[in-house]
């Protein structure tokens, strides 16, 4: 089967899968990002008495619709499309052996091309809700439905029955009575965002002579300690000084309320009161005085509680918030690359082509254009803008407003230069109109400005839009930034594992998109190699 018949048909497949997943409630890695979206914007969805043969939860949801009808399109027009085989042009195969000879480019791009895989795998890798739930002979797959399962499902009882599973407990729980037998969690079994998660905790050990040890050290423990309920809240807590409890102590209900205070000096209890319900004695028998545990509040460390690169100021978990905010960039890049383009390469080639009045007084529009203040309309538009309508879209449109204007001008240039050519002349004269020449000579060559320009849009709308984050002009909170992620660590530099991380994110991602672009703009340079042997 030829490349372009497969092409084709997997284009076709996941249009097909994805208009299913929608009607049938399924929730697909990547094939469903349009119909989130849709959902995460009310504009972009419709009341269901417009099409009822195509709504869900009482809306239709058009944008994730329109995305699967265009992709059917390509499809069929790619396997309607009489062509011998996909073969590469000569000019196209000596770029890129060009391209392959920069080592950093090369390797950067399939540095990314691999990012670009994982973060398309979506909830299969990061995400709260379990892959896979056995409960005797019925298996749930919840990470890939659109639907709840409540806890009761699963047999949790209390607060945790009535809203959605916890999978993380029953993970824990699997394989008690009344209990799922098989729990399979994403790799991060954490949400990128709203998804605070516990103090992780450590327990502390008494040493032979009755003093609490660090496990860190072997020394005595210096700091503050807790005893826990068995739902992890803290039940006392206590400072501790050469292993002794010294200083202050309070101790809560297990609904929060304080009801015990108490001082110790080296060990001794100096004085103490309880105002709470029973005794004093049965309050403190709640949890063993052998069972201490060091917590460590938000921010905490990496490699505590299960989490690999620690969490930040909110709870999250940095190696999932990171995941998401990747995933971020791509949707961002999605939409914000295929608009600037659209728009740059139409004003630009009938500037160029058509030129006189219509290109000057499309210069002094876009002048005046590229005199607005960007930070001013974002934020006047932020505040003006009802919050049902912010997000990707809204901040994503508001880039692409101003990002066009540079590839304009080049393109602009290009195609002034390009019309005088002799194969315009001959296109004419054979009796080409002006729509023929410019898509079918014309843009073609102005394919070297594209492709190079293309890794330097990518960096600029990452940039643009971790930048609008950092200053608190960007996405809402329920999406994972890393704009965010680094402004949460600069202002707590005591847990510079925050900043780290989100810099670390940000300023690979930037490296690896100029690295290609270095090499592209080698490879596609006229000065540098001749295509024409």
């Amino acid at each position: 089967m030829k490349r372009k018949n497969i092409i084709a048909l997997l284009l076709l497949l996941a249009a097909v899968l994805g208009g299913l997943a929608e009607l049938y409630d399924w929730l697909l890695p990547t094939i469903s990002w349009p119909f989130t979206v849709s959902r995460e914007m009310s504009i972009l969805s419709a009341p269901g008495e417009w099409c009822p043969a195509l709504a869900v939860d009482g809306r239709v949801h058009w944008f994730g619709w329109l995305c699967m009808g265009l992709v059917g399109l390509v499809s069929i027009y790619l396997l309607l499309r009489r062509t011998e085989s996909m073969r590469v042009a000569p000019m196209v195969a000596r770029r890129w052996a060009q391209f392959r000879k920069f080592r950093r480019g090369y390797w950067s791009l399939m540095v990314l091309v691999g990012l670009l895989v994982l973060a398309g795998l979506d909830q299969a890798v990061v995400g709260k809700r379990a892959l896979l739930v056995c409960d005797g002979e019925n298996m749930y797959l919840p990470a890939f439905r659109r639907n709840i399962y409540t806890g009761r499902e699963f047999g949790l009882t209390g607060n945790g029955a009535l809203g959605e599973a916890d999978y993380r407990k029953l993970k824990t729980e699997c394989g008690k009575p009344g209990m799922p037998t098989l729990v399979v969690m994403p790799l991060i079994p954490y949400d990128a965002t709203m998804d605070a998660v516990p103090f992780p905790t450590e327990l502390l050990k008494l040493k032979d002579e009755g003093l609490l040890g660090d496990p860190e050290t072997g020394k005595p423990y210096n700091g503050q300690a807790s005893r826990l309920y068995q739902n992890g809240k803290a039940h006392l807590r206590l400072r501790y000084r050469a292993g002794l409890p010294d200083g202050h102590a309070q101790g809560w209900t297990e609904d929060g309320r304080e009801v015990y205070s108490a001082t110790y000096e080296k060990g001794k209890l100096i004085r103490h009161h309880f105002w709470g319900e029973g005794t004093e004695a049965d309050f403190l028998a709640l949890t063993p005085a052998d069972k201490v545990s060091r917590v460590y509040y938000h921010p905490a460390p990496p490699l505590t509680g299960g989490h690999l690169l620690g969490t930040n100021s909110q709870g999250a978990d940095i190696a999932a918030y990171l995941y998401g905010g990747l995933q971020v960039n791509i949707k961002a890049a999605l939409f914000y690359v295929p608009a600037i383009y659209a728009i740059g390469l139409t004003l630009g080639m009938f500037m160029g082509y058509f030129a006189g009045k219509f290109d000057l007084i499309t210069q002094r529009v876009i002048e005046v254009f590229s005199q607005l203040p960007f930070l001013f309309v974002v934020m006047v538009l932020s505040d003006l803008v009802p919050h049902e309508l912010r997000g990707m879209f809204l901040i994503m449109s508001l880039l692409s407003a101003f990002g066009w204007i540079h590839i304009t001008y080049l393109v602009r240039t290009a195609t002034m230069k390009e019309k005088t050519r002799d194969y315009v002349a001959a296109a004419r004269v054979m009796g080409a109109g002006t729509f023929h020449i410019l898509t079918r000579h014309i843009l073609p060559n102005l394919t070297a400005i594209v492709v190079t320009l293309l890794p330097f849009s990518l960096a600029a709308v990452v940039l643009s839009l971790a930048s609008l984050d950092y200053m608190g002009f960007g996405l809402p909170d329920s999406y994972a930034s890393w704009g965010r992620l680094l402004n949460d660590g600069l202002s707590k530099l005591s847990s510079p594992w925050v900043v780290s991380s989100a810099f670390f994110a940000l300023v690979t991602l930037l490296l690896l998109v100029t690295f290609v672009g270095e090499a592209v703009r080698e490879a596609v340079d006229p000065r540098r190699h001749t295509y024409y042997e």
